[in-house]
């Protein structure tokens, strides 16, 4: 594929596919009209918001918040002692922005009712200078109603102007004199302001819900610490009138000083109750306590506890010594036992005088001693079958059961002595133990009683110094700078509100503007086309609404927009020169319909004729026939009857044109249902060629090749393919399409035209249009600026 190299001659300004910062503001400035009345509109509003808005005042207040450090000594003695040691400002600041605060203030200035009157068209707040106090005798503080009163005389008024969607007459009341309304009874009163200057002046009286007042008031209330490290709070409060706002500012720091004065007083109260309710335990304590000493040393029967323990463990210890004694009788004894029951021992000697504690058993062991001793002499000097050996034996046995049954008896009895000692002596060890186990109790009882007299004795103290409290409490916060302020009003400021309307009106239609400009997709200008198509731009055709019947713009001797624009387009079309030659057979093509082509084919032929030159219109498009309908030629034969019939000559399809002097036009005849067979003929390269012998231009109006296929076709009879683009219809998105034609050379000698451009819109071109507006607007009247915003 070869690329196009057609560009050599033709007049095209230098590719600039940015835009820059100055040409935003020539196509934000194109729009003057827009600012202007945007101006003038959002100006006229805000001066309109700012001659009825009411104006408000600031009033300031500075405090300062007490603390130990900066508080008297004995004030701080007082404060020390109720717990106000330390102090938080972020706490302060909460507890003074409060509702509850707020609302006593609201309630006793009675700021919920609000005094005003029009004038002009803005509502003045009267506040203490009204003539008229209005005094709810029965009514709820959520209640709100609105009434007109204007003062007829000394002594009456004339109450009307309800808003409580009732259709009420006026009334006269006295002043002084209740009245009954539906939400409530009243009481009308004079001031020192009830002047008879103020007769016939009417005043409108608001009563507001009173949560809405607080709400509004806490809403203008600004509290800020003036230093990190001071306890110093500036307090600034806006409403419409100063006064009642410097009031509220002085009333809320009295409100908040009462309250913490009684709840420092309530806090002294409740202390008094709690020290005297304590005061009376302690007591009955105190009473338990030495009733439990006295019961003590009654049990104790009036001994000492240390000298009874020695009593006790003398006791012990004789005890300890006698169970000592009898168990070792008693081993003894099981010693006896033992060896009397002990194998091979029967018929041996019984030891005796071994310290038996039982005589009776000492007794019994002499006596089988001895019997023993004579059966054995006996057994000596006989044998163990002598009868008085074997009665002595009978009689030994019987002596050494009852000895060993006397001995089990006096192991019994040891025993039970052993157990009664051991008794005896636990009694004393017991006693022993609950020596310390007393004394603990009496130091225990003895400690209690200490405690409960010095908790007495400090209750006391503490009862009097909250007594001394009581009297010498003091304000938590005192006002350093009284209320003050300006008597200008903060806003609304003229000057501002002025202003927004002028950024408003200017900002607004330029960022519609600026919308408009991102969202649009619509080819704009040559900047947009030479972006992206590399093909000849050979021109820039502005839009017109004034044309004849037939569509025809321009004129000869005619210097507006349209008709120089005509003038450049056919000078540029002899710069696309082939072989030193102007392009003879002109095409125009377009990608869809009504982009322009057969407007520009009639203009542009008119405009070459004033040129003296032979100029021919030929209409190829075959489907429609828009040029030959446009011309309103009563016609024979035309196009599609020489490309189907060879009989028909070129001069019965030739006829003359009203455009101008030098202008034919060949028809297009009757709509052929083979267009692209027609055009595929050799007839029409014979029409052209006969045509090019006869005419300096061959003026082809085509159709759009993105629809059928007949504009590629026509294209191998043009010398140049003039594209037409509808400035805004066609989508940017389509220009690599068009890239891709010039390209791929399936039009010959392709050029570009922008058709319909708005003069001065500044849409995407931002004014420029190619060729200088100087070609555009010279000799062109000017018009009024009344005829330029609204044609």
């Amino acid at each position: 594929m070869v690329k196009n190299k057609d560009t050599e001659g033709v007049v095209q300004e230098q590719r600039d596919p940015s835009l820059n910062v100055l040409d935003v503001l020539k196509y934000l400035l194109s729009y003057w009209p827009w600012f202007l009345a945007s101006i003038l509109l959002f100006g006229g509003y805000y001066l309109y918001d700012y001659s009825k808005t009411p104006f408000m005042y600031g009033q300031a207040q500075t405090v300062l918040i007490k603390t130990p450090a900066n508080t008297p000594a004995t004030a701080r003695f007082t404060r020390a002692s109720a717990g106000y040691n330390s102090v938080s400002v972020a706490s302060e600041t909460l507890q003074l922005r409060s509702k509850e605060l707020m609302r006593q203030a609201v309630e006793h200035l009675g700021a919920d009712i609000s005094y005003s009157h029009k004038v002009g068209l803005r509502v003045y707040e009267l506040y203490d200078k009204s003539p008229i106090k209005v005094k709810i005798l029965k009514g709820l503080p959520q209640d709100t109603w609105s009434l007109l009163i204007t003062p007829i005389s000394k002594d009456s008024v004339e109450i009307g102007g309800w808003k409580d969607n009732t259709d009420r007459a006026p009334v006269r009341l006295a002043i002084g004199q209740a009245f009954r309304t539906p939400l409530g009874e009243i009481q009308l009163d004079s001031t020192s302001h009830y002047l008879p200057g103020s007769f016939g002046k009417s005043i409108r009286v608001e009563k507001f819900a009173r949560e809405y007042m607080v709400n509004f008031f806490l809403s203008n209330l600004k509290i800020k610490q003036m230093e990190d490290d001071a306890f110093l709070l500036q307090m600034h409060l806006e409403d419409r009138s100063a006064r009642r706002a410097g009031d509220i500012l002085t009333e809320l720091i009295t409100v908040y000083n009462r309250t913490a004065l009684e709840d420092l007083n309530q806090t002294a109260v409740n202390t008094a109750d709690f020290i005297k309710n304590r005061l009376q335990i302690i007591e009955e304590e105190l009473y338990e306590v030495e009733t439990d000493i006295e019961k003590l040393k009654v049990n104790n029967q009036g001994v000492d506890v240390g000298t009874a323990g020695q009593l006790y463990v003398a006791e012990g210890r004789a005890f300890q010594t006698q169970r000592t004694q009898i168990e070792t009788d008693k081993r003894l004894v099981e010693m006896m036992r033992d060896y009397l029951t002990a194998d091979g021992k029967s018929k041996e000697l019984i030891p005796n005088n071994t310290g038996l504690v039982d005589a009776n058993v000492e007794g019994q062991i002499v006596e089988y001693n001895k019997a023993l001793l004579r059966r054995n002499r006996l057994e000596e000097g006989s044998s163990m079958a002598n009868p008085v050996v074997q009665e002595l034996d009978q009689g030994l046995d019987a002596m050494h059961t009852n000895i060993l049954r006397a001995i089990n008896n006096t192991l019994s009895g040891l025993q039970v002595k052993i157990n009664n000692v051991q008794r005896e002596e636990n009694q004393v060890k017991g006693q022993v133990m609950q020596i310390p186990g007393k004394q603990r109790m009496i130091l225990e009882v003895e400690r209690k009683q200490k405690v409960k007299e010095d908790l007495y004795l400090f209750l006391l103290n503490k009862r009097e110094e909250n007594a001394l409290n009581q009297a010498m409490t003091e304000d938590n916060i005192r006002i350093v700078d009284p209320a003050y302020g300006s008597e200008a009003p903060m806003y609304p400021s003229r000057l501002r509100k002025v202003g927004m309307g002028l950024a408003v009106g200017t900002v607004l239609p330029a960022v519609v503007l600026l919308l408009m400009l991102m969202l649009d997709t619509g080819v704009r200008s040559r900047q947009d086309i030479q972006k992206v198509v590399t093909a000849p731009f050979l021109g820039e055709l502005p839009m017109e609404k004034k044309y004849d019947d037939k569509g025809i713009a321009v004129s000869k001797t005619g210097r507006d927009p349209l008709t120089e624009a005509f003038r450049i387009l056919r000078t540029n079309i002899n710069f696309m020169a082939i072989n030193g030659a102007p392009p003879q057979v002109i095409t125009f093509s377009s990608f869809t319909i009504g982009a322009g082509k057969t407007f520009n084919v009639m203009n542009l032929s008119a405009t070459v004729s004033y040129l003296k030159k032979r100029v021919v219109m030929v209409d190829l498009d075959l489907r429609k026939g828009t040029l030959t309908r446009r011309m309103g030629i009563k016609f024979r034969k035309g196009v599609t009857h020489y490309l189907s019939d060879s009989s028909v000559k070129i001069d019965d399809v030739l006829y003359k044109s009203d455009l101008s002097e030098g202008v034919d036009c060949v028809p297009i005849g009757v709509l052929a249902p083979n267009p692209v067979e027609l055009l595929l003929s050799q007839r029409l390269d014979e029409l052209i060629g006969e045509l090019k012998l006869r005419y300096d231009y061959i003026i082809v109006d085509g159709v759009p090749v993105a629809i059928v296929a007949d504009g590629s076709i026509i294209s191998r009879i043009s010398d140049l393919t003039l594209f037409v683009i509808r400035a805004g219809k066609m989508d940017r998105r389509q220009l690599p399409e068009l890239e891709k034609l010039y390209q791929s050379n399936k039009l010959a000698r392709l050029g570009v035209v922008l058709n319909g451009v708005k003069l001065g819109s500044g849409a995407y071109g931002y004014g420029r249009y190619g060729y200088g507006n100087y070609g555009y607007s010279y000799g062109n009247e000017k018009k009024s600026i009344w005829k330029k915003i609204f044609g």
